[in-house]
């Protein structure tokens, strides 16, 4: 079958999830709930932040009976080597290149390769990581060429501060851009200060530092032509006009899809109640945070991932033509 459509009475009221999730599932003696062990992001981050709104839809979506408690990660690769090491009912997310390089034994995983890794399974996708190229109001700076001649700060060892440079060298501004050699977390000062003409982050959105740099300061985000984001070889990702102070156009960027995965250990009904949970509280959850909003089930085409019988089973009942690669 081809890619992925939903139908009527299927998942309820769609509105339109690295980090990493970690969910290891145990049934206290003589309890009716399900304890599961949340594994995020960092602390203070965006993806730490979502998985705080999962733990409370799943409580509240299954009226108590499972219990999601939110822990602190180090990143994705941690969290996907701990795919080889834990017991049964483990979930994470991660973006599903890197799964795909732990099946294979390839980039970070060379050296750390684990037969169980091939045992990953998907899930559903949440929030993707997007790229946002932030400009001071008064650069007049609008396309990506505009930044020659600018100061920009990238930070250092994010998903957004290696594609950042990425995409200085593949449009030929590596020589032209000015890097400023300061930590992503000063961004919204530097910006405001005048010391930086613009910083470059990756994150759902609205993306908190956007946020707050747009409310203190006038900002412009830079959009790309569709031929600039096929070159990336990244996903097509338009933010929406109104999105942050002062954005009235649509920006066209890129993103990295973001998938919740498992691992065969993890039982079939176990899968199902996860996943359906997920879709059904996941319009509450963009009520109060817009970034569940973009969430769709097409999310996860290409993610060259199978899903998890259960999770199959789940989009199966929904009405959810599933490609083949997934099943």
């Amino acid at each position: 079958m081809g890619g992925m459509t939903m139908h009527g009475n299927g998942l309820k009221t769609f509105a339109a999830a690295a980090a990493v999730l970690v969910a290891g599932l145990h049934a206290a003696p003589g309890a009716a709930e399900e304890r599961i062990s949340y594994k995020s992001a960092k602390s203070g981050t965006s993806y730490y932040q979502m998985g705080v709104e999962l733990a409370n839809a799943v409580k509240g979506g299954t009226d108590g009976e499972v219990i999601v408690t939110v822990e602190e990660s180090q990143g994705s690769v941690q969290n996907v080597m701990e795919a080889a090491a834990r017991a049964g009912n483990y979930v994470f997310t991660a973006p599903p290149g890197l799964v795909s390089a732990a099946a294979a034994g390839t980039g970070p995983f060379a050296e750390r390769q684990n037969p169980r890794f091939a045992e990953i399974r998907s899930l559903f996708p949440i929030p993707s990581l997007t790229m946002h190229f932030v400009m001071r109001g008064d650069a007049d700076a609008r396309a990506l060429e505009d930044m020659a001649g600018k100061t920009i700060l990238l930070g250092k060892g994010s998903f957004g501060a290696t594609e950042g440079e990425k995409y200085l060298e593949l449009f030929g501004l590596a020589d032209k851009v000015t890097v400023a050699d300061a930590e992503l977390g000063n961004a919204s000062d530097a910006l405001k200060n005048g010391q930086i003409d613009g910083f470059v982050t990756a994150g759902s959105f609205p993306a908190p530092n956007v946020i707050e740099a747009s409310a203190s300061t006038p900002v412009s985000l830079i959009t790309l032509t569709d031929e600039q984001v096929a070159e990336t070889g990244r996903t097509r990702q338009v933010i929406p006009a109104g999105t942050y102070a002062g954005i009235d156009e649509d920006t066209v960027t890129t993103s990295l899809p973001v998938v919740a995965f498992t691992t065969t250990a993890t039982s079939e009904e176990t899968a199902y109640l996860l996943t359906k949970t997920f879709w059904d509280e996941k319009a509450a959850m963009g009520e109060s945070a817009r970034w569940w909003n973009a969430v769709t089930p097409e999310l996860l085409e290409g993610s060259g991932v199978k899903l998890h019988p259960g999770a199959a089973r789940y989009y199966e009942e929904a009405g959810v033509d599933l490609p083949d690669d997934l099943r």
